[in-house]
């Protein structure tokens, strides 16, 4: 899942960005609203986490642009602590949710994994559970029957992918955007790689290749 993250505490943000990526999130990082508003309305991300305090356009501004653009990307906002007036306007104008400064990472990781599975249709469930496998987000391992399944990180930000997404085509293109951050170089032939893995892993009829389309995911099983 690649997410972007809006935030102009150096500090702060190198802090929250480190901890997503062991979380297993491909992130982008900016500080300035002008960045924001353009890179967030064309790049695919998953998610936005954007602080509303930012200089050169304002988080509120940038949300209301991206929202009357039609943007759906699900946007948490950060707000200062006595920011009440600031979260009631970012919820007006389209926020998701909202976190107060100053704030636990841990509490931050688990709204952004409640988005995430809330935008897809799965909220009410305690794990992501889709062909009778159970993702362990917080271990990176995946429970099938009784079995308990060791994932590589990249696995498991692939295997989480396609968790969200069962029964859809995902081009090889699609998952490249989605699994890396802007700065990463995507190489089509290492997702087959770590396709062919999840596989060996988990059965060959978990993930159907549809040829010259990509990868659909527990159709077959």
């Amino acid at each position: 899942m690649r997410l972007l993250l809006v935030e102009d505490s150096v500090a702060l943000a190198e802090e929250v960005q480190a901890g997503l990526i062991r979380q297993g999130y491909a992130v982008d990082w900016l500080a300035d609203g002008r960045d924001a508003a353009f890179q967030g309305a064309v790049e695919p991300y998953d998610l936005i986490v954007l602080d509303l305090g930012l200089p050169g356009r304002s988080g509120l501004d940038v949300l209301r642009e991206w929202r009357s653009q039609s943007l759906l990307t699900p946007v948490l906002v950060l707000t200062a602590r006595d920011g009440w007036a600031e979260r009631i306007d970012g919820l007006k104008a389209g926020a998701d949710d909202y976190l107060t400064k100053p704030f636990h990472p841990e509490e931050l990781f688990l709204r952004i994994q409640a988005l995430l599975r809330r935008s897809r249709g799965l909220a009410n469930q305690p794990s992501l559970r889709v062909a009778g496998l159970s993702l362990d987000e917080a271990r990176q391992c995946v429970q099938q029957g009784d079995a308990i399944i060791e994932l590589t990180a990249a696995e498991f930000r692939l295997l989480r992918y396609f968790m969200l997404h069962p029964g859809q085509i995902l081009s090889k293109t699609h998952l490249g955007e989605h699994l890396y951050d802007g700065e990463s170089e995507r190489d089509s032939n290492v997702i087959e790689v770590h396709v062919n893995h999840l596989r060996k892993k988990l059965g060959r009829d978990i993930i159907e290749t549809r040829r010259g389309q990509g990868y659909r995911f527990g159709t077959s099983v």
